[in-house]
């Protein structure tokens, strides 16, 4: 979806503006190939490139310099080629915390579980913070990789505003401590895994443990309506879908590109009509 809400908001402001993907899988080379890919864009004339899984940290080793926000997440998710030097951003932050303002102004964030620790978790985890949440517990299905970010938010942060958990603590954190999904010790759960999206169908916890008492914030945005969101939804949970992220992400990426400013309301259309839900935007 990327190409073409950047390029349709191109369009309704009147720049020439072209957004091509680069597949690492279709080109058949490794992820530690992107120093090249960043090299051969820069020598071809592009303004900028986004950045997404497996490449936003090892793209950071091939970059000029880093903004203050991707150097603090060691993840980069946009580049920007000006002046000679390749600077590093991360639009995944301010993205997730714009949407999660716009979607779900009044949740109470005094204790967020997320699930995931990967490049788009550390950005949601920063968010969440940022935004106010007293504490985050990160849950991961590698347990170094929960500590490591829970670490790293301590440091960013202060000492106590992150800590990691297991999969198997879920029960005891979101539906009470017998796991009877009646009420657990949090406010709301975050879902950055790549679980939900149309390559990986399926929930990424037991539907059980979901209640009313909680919000919950998707990642994934293709599709739009997750199973995990399908369900949050029926249980009686405030939802917010990953379209907003997406969208002002790469509002945010746009403005970096272009310097000029974006029409999120209008890029918001977009992606819900090429999610199938609405008619194009004018």
């Amino acid at each position: 979806m990327s190409p073409a809400l950047h390029e349709r908001e191109a369009d309704r402001q009147g720049l020439r503006y072209l957004y091509r993907l680069i597949d690492i899988d279709v080109l058949g080379v490794e992820a530690h190939a992107v120093g090249d890919l960043v090299r051969a864009a820069r020598d071809l004339g592009f303004d900028g490139l986004n950045i997404t899984h497996p490449c936003k940290q090892l793209v950071i080793d091939h970059l000029d310099a880093l903004d203050p926000r991707a150097e603090a997440l060691g993840a980069v998710n946009t580049v920007v080629f000006a002046d000679g030097r390749a600077t590093g951003h991360n639009t995944d932050v301010t993205g997730f915390a714009a949407s999660f303002a716009r979607g779900l102004p009044d949740a109470p964030l005094e204790r967020v579980v997320q699930l995931g620790a990967g490049g788009a978790g550390a950005a949601v985890a920063h968010a969440t913070l940022t935004l106010g949440a007293g504490r985050v517990t990160v849950v991961d299905a590698l347990p170094e990789r929960a500590a490591d970010l829970a670490a790293s938010l301590n440091r960013h942060f202060g000492v106590g505003r992150a800590d990691a958990a297991t999969p198997d603590r879920l029960a005891a954190l979101i539906g009470g401590a017998d796991g009877g999904g009646v009420g657990g010790t949090v406010d709301g759960l975050v879902h950055a895994t790549p679980t939900g999206m149309a390559a990986h169908p399926g929930l990424p916890l037991p539907a059980e443990l979901l209640h009313p008492g909680l919000w919950v914030a998707e990642v994934v945005y293709r599709p739009l309506e997750t199973e995990l969101l399908r369900t949050a939804r029926a249980t009686g949970c405030a939802t917010l879908d990953g379209g907003g992220m997406a969208v002002f992400q790469a509002a945010d990426a746009f403005r970096l590109f272009t310097g000029r400013e974006p029409d999120t309301t209008r890029m918001l259309a977009d992606i819900a009509q090429l999610a199938g839900a609405l008619p194009a935007p004018k």
